[in-house]
């Protein structure tokens, strides 16, 4: 299958590409070793548009299409910004902003969307619990109706953005009795009684994002902080697989093509037995491996992006194959590209060190590898 990209996505995508590599990939190495959400990182992505790109000009967006949404996250990888920064842009604007965007009412959407466009407000999206993760519909967080409010009670965990969040949009089982029809989603701004976050975890990867648990101890949300209405937020929930298999990949190829990048240059100027080692077929045959994943990724993101953009609901085998596709081989991959740089590879300074540590995430987050392999064998014996 073939994309063909406007001259305007591509002079678009190479526009994010210099603006990354000249003002915020300089920083990104210096935040990596901190290990902390870098606020000046944040304001660059704002002063660009790129927290608000997906959302119409009259709510503070750029109006961007899915597709191009995906570039600037290839451009943005492929330009050297950290897997953190990334993956904390991705929860922002996709997993929370798009979500109110999507399925809030109007008073929600005029409320919420310009402010976290333009990076006045953060925002952050709890599903994941300490003992639901892949299994969401078991979560335990609970929502009692008492009047015009509900009480939450329960906690998250592993929540991107959580500790520096000014909007969470929350996940809770209002009925257990209907599975995941039981499920409602809440807007939840900072400071309201009862919601704390505890402290940001330290990582192996993707560093840069602020990631800690989120508390509810008889959280009291007005019914009108609903989002989507009531027993819908499983539904609210499966529309983020989608961006996931998308948006959120997105920089995953670009940083991978900036991997290949490095490694093919490496390769010519590194010598070994009085040539270079490129010269030599073990590496030969990692450069080419790398650079078939980028095809194959390639394909597989837009894809999904282009379907989205033409309203189609996405495939749930699609979505399972390219998702585990792009997480298993993108190990790898990155694992391959630290060989070729040898001891070098395995040094802070040098980006594909920190390529490999934030590939990894792409396992886990937004349903496991071993989740992928279950959905694909359960459709294919359908």
């Amino acid at each position: 299958m073939e994309f063909n990209f406007t001259e305007e996505q591509l002079m678009f995508r190479d526009s994010v590409y210099r603006y990354g590599k000249e003002q915020i990939a300089p920083l990104c190495e210096a935040a990596d070793l901190k290990g902390e959400f870098n606020p000046e990182i944040w304001g660059k992505l704002a002063s660009y548009g790129i927290l608000g790109l997906p959302f119409p000009e009259e709510l503070g967006g750029g109006g961007a299409d899915i597709v191009s949404c995906c570039l600037a996250g290839e451009a943005l990888g492929h330009a050297g910004v950290d897997g953190g920064t990334l993956l904390a842009w991705g929860a922002h604007t996709y997993l929370c902003a798009h979500n109110i965007y999507a399925f809030g009412n109007d008073e929600q959407k005029k409320k919420y969307v310009p402010k976290l466009a333009n990076s006045e407000w953060i925002g952050c999206m709890g599903l994941t619990e300490p003992g639901s993760g892949s299994d969401a519909a078991s979560m335990r967080t609970t929502a009692v109706k008492k009047g015009d409010r509900y009480i939450l009670n329960g906690s998250k965990t592993f929540i991107t953005n959580a500790p520096v969040a000014d909007v969470f949009v929350i996940f809770a089982n209002a009925d257990h009795s209907k599975k995941h029809e039981g499920i409602t989603a809440f807007i939840i701004e900072k400071g309201t009684k009862g919601l704390s976050t505890g402290k940001p975890f330290h990582k192996l990867g993707c560093r840069c994002s602020a990631t800690s648990e989120v508390f509810l101890e008889d959280c009291e949300v007005p019914e009108e902080n609903v989002l989507g209405g009531d027993g819908n937020g499983w539904i609210i929930a499966l529309s983020g697989v989608e961006w996931d298999r998308c948006t959120l990949l997105s920089p995953m190829l670009g940083a991978s093509m900036l991997g290949l990048d490095l490694c093919a240059k490496y390769a010519n100027e590194r010598y070994q037995f009085g040539r270079p080692i490129g010269s030599f077929q073990a590496i030969q045959r990692k450069l080419a491996e790398m650079r078939v994943y980028n095809e194959v990724i390639k394909l597989a993101i837009y894809r999904v992006a282009s379907a989205k953009d033409r309203g189609q609901m996405l495939n749930p085998l699609q979505a399972a194959v390219s998702k585990l596709y792009v997480g298993d081989r993108g190990v790898e991959m990155s694992s391959e590209a630290v060989q070729i740089f040898g001891g070098y590879g395995f040094m802070h300074e040098y980006p594909v060190e920190r390529a490999f540590r934030d590939s990894k995430l792409a396992t886990i987050g937004g349903g496991t590898s071993d989740i992928m392999r279950m959905i694909v064998s359960r459709v294919m014996m359908m």
